[in-house]
C-alpha cells in the first residue's frame, strides 16, 4: 500500500510540475487590449478592435489549450500587393505537455500552420503554395490560380518579401502569419526591406544579441521553438552565441534532381530564378562538434532557461546580418511526432491558468528600455529589447511632477510611443513601472 501511494503521489507532483512547465505558463494572455493594422500610406495605426495575444490558457495532466484570436500586439500591414488584412481566427489550439520524439519516418512539414507562437499568430512553413510547372515553363497555384508540379516550391521568404509587414509577417486570407522570425526588418544588420520606413517597427520581440533568445512558439510537434540565440554548448555552457542552419545552398547548375533522385525539371538557374528560389535547393550538412550548427529539423537537444534540464527545441534561424536563414523555423521534417493542433472545442476536464502578474524587482530591471530620439521634438519612441511578458504603464511627467501623457506598451509588442508636438520644450520625465517597480528617465523636448 504504501508503494502504490508513493506512486500515485509521484506521478501526481509529475503531472503538476508538468502543468506548470512552459508548455502553460508561457503563453501571453490578454482580455482588454484589442489590435491595430496600418492602411496603405498611413502611418497611424487603426484600431481593429479585435483582442490581441491568447484570451484563454487552459490544462489537463496531458494538454494545454490555447484560445486565441489570431492577432498580435504589434500593428500589422501594410501588406504591399496583398488585399487581405489579418482577422479573427477565434481558434483553440491544443499540444501535449509532454512531447515526444518520431522514432519512424519523420513527418514533412506540410502547407500552411506548423506552429504557434506565443502571442497566438500562426507560424507557417518555408513554402507559399507555388511550384513550378514544367509543361508552360512558369509558377503555378497560390494567389496565381492552377496547379503546379508539386515538386519545385517556392521559398516564401524569398518570393513574399514585399507583401510582409514591418513585422515580417502578412495574411492568407485574414490568418495573420509568420514564415520567419517575428522580428521587425528595421532592426536586422542588413536592412533588406524598407517597409518599416513610414511606420513604427514593432514586433514581438527584438534581438538581442547577448543573452538567450526568449521561446517564442510551439511547434505542431509540441516542441518550443526559440529565437535565434543561445547557450553555445549543449549543457548550457559557452556563452551566447547564434544558432545556425545547417542547410546551404546545393552546388548545382540544374534543377532536376532531390536527394540524388532524378526528377520532373525545375526553373532554370539564372538571374530570374536564382538559387534559393525554391526550397529544395538547400541540402543540410552534419556539423560534427559545432554545437552551434543546427540538426536537419532546424534543433537541437539543449538547456535553455526556460528548461534548465535540457529538451529538443527549434530556433527561428537568421545569417549574421539577423536576415532570415532556412528553413527559418522548422522543417522541412518535424522532430517529434505531429498532430493537427486547431481542435473545434475542449473534450476533456481543464483547469484555468492565470499567469503570475508578481515581477521580482531583478527581472524587472533586466528589461532594457530605449527612449529615441533624444531630444525629440515630435514623437517619442520608447523601445523594448526584450519580448515583454506583462504590461508596462508609461507616463510622461514635466519636472515639477505634472502628469502630461499615458499610454502603454503592451506584452508581446516592443514598442509605444508619445506625441510630444503639443509639448512646450524644456526637460520631462518618462516613469516605466509595471505596478510594484519603476524607473525614470530623462527626455528632452527640443521643436
Amino acid at each position: 500500500m504504501g508503494k502504490n501511494i508513493t506512486l500515485l503521489f509521484l506521478a501526481l507532483l509529475g503531472a503538476l510540475i508538468n502543468a506548470q512547465g512552459p508548455a502553460v505558463t508561457s503563453w501571453l494572455q490578454n482580455t482588454t487590449a484589442t489590435g491595430t493594422y496600418y492602411p496603405n500610406g498611413n502611418a497611424t495605426p487603426q484600431s481593429n478592435g479585435i483582442l490581441v495575444n491568447c484570451q484563454a490558457v487552459q490544462y489537463s495532466a496531458n494538454n494545454v489549450y490555447v484560445s486565441t484570436k489570431g492577432i498580435p500586439a504589434y500593428p500589422t500591414g501594410p501588406f504591399q500587393g496583398n488585399p487581405g488584412q489579418a482577422g479573427n481566427q477565434n481558434a483553440i489550439f491544443k499540444f501535449p505537455l509532454v512531447p515526444v520524439q518520431n522514432t519512424g519516418t519523420p513527418t514533412s512539414t506540410g502547407l500552411g500552420n506548423i506552429a504557434v507562437f506565443i502571442n497566438g499568430v500562426a507560424g507557417f512553413d518555408p513554402k507559399d503554395g507555388v511550384s513550378w510547372k514544367s509543361s508552360t515553363n512558369s509558377w503555378a497555384g497560390g494567389p496565381t490560380g492552377g496547379t503546379g508540379d508539386g515538386v519545385w516550391q517556392r521559398d516564401a521568404v524569398v518570393y513574399e518579401k514585399s507583401g510582409f509587414d514591418c513585422s515580417k509577417g502578412h495574411p492568407a486570407g485574414t490568418n495573420y502569419h509568420h514564415h520567419q522570425n517575428p522580428s521587425a526588418f528595421k532592426y536586422d544588420l542588413n536592412i533588406i526591406s524598407t517597409v518599416c520606413n513610414p511606420y513604427n517597427a514593432n514586433a514581438l520581440y527584438t534581438i538581442n544579441t547577448s543573452q538567450h533568445s526568449p521561446l517564442i512558439g510551439f511547434a505542431f510537434d509540441g516542441f518550443p521553438i526559440y529565437g535565434a540565440y543561445a547557450y553555445k554548448n549543449t549543457d548550457g555552457t559557452g556563452g551566447i552565441v547564434r544558432m545556425k542552419s545547417g542547410y546551404q545552398l546545393r552546388n548545382i547548375t540544374a534543377r532536376n534532381t532531390i536527394n540524388g533522385v532524378s526528377v520532373t525539371s525545375g526553373p532554370p538557374i539564372n538571374a530570374t530564378y536564382p538559387l534559393g528560389s525554391c526550397t529544395q535547393d538547400y541540402e543540410w550538412l552534419s556539423h560534427p562538434g559545432q554545437s552551434d550548427y543546427l540538426d536537419e529539423h532546424n534543433g537541437r537537444f539543449c538547456k535553455t532557461p526556460e528548461y534548465p534540464n535540457g529538451t529538443y527545441c527549434y530556433f527561428a534561424t537568421v545569417d549574421a546580418n539577423h536576415n532570415s536563414a532556412y528553413p527559418y523555423l522548422v522543417g522541412p521534417t518535424y522532430y517529434g511526432v505531429f498532430a493537427e493542433r486547431k481542435v473545434n472545442s475542449i473534450t476533456e476536464t481543464t483547469t484555468a491558468y492565470t499567469p503570475v502578474l508578481a515581477v521580482s524587482e531583478t527581472e524587472f530591471k533586466n528589461i532594457s528600455t530605449v527612449l529615441y530620439p533624444n531630444p525629440v521634438s515630435d514623437l517619442l519612441l520608447i523601445q523594448s529589447d526584450h519580448l515583454l511578458k506583462y504590461d508596462l504603464d508609461l507616463d510622461l511627467y514635466d519636472l515639477s511632477g505634472r502628469l502630461m501623457m499615458k499610454t502603454q506598451l503592451i506584452k508581446g509588442s516592443t514598442i509605444a510611443y508619445f506625441d510630444t508636438q503639443t509639448l512646450y520644450n524644456g526637460t520631462y520625465m518618462v516613469r516605466i513601472s509595471n505596478g510594484s517597480n519603476s524607473i525614470s528617465k530623462k527626455v528632452i523636448v527640443k521643436h
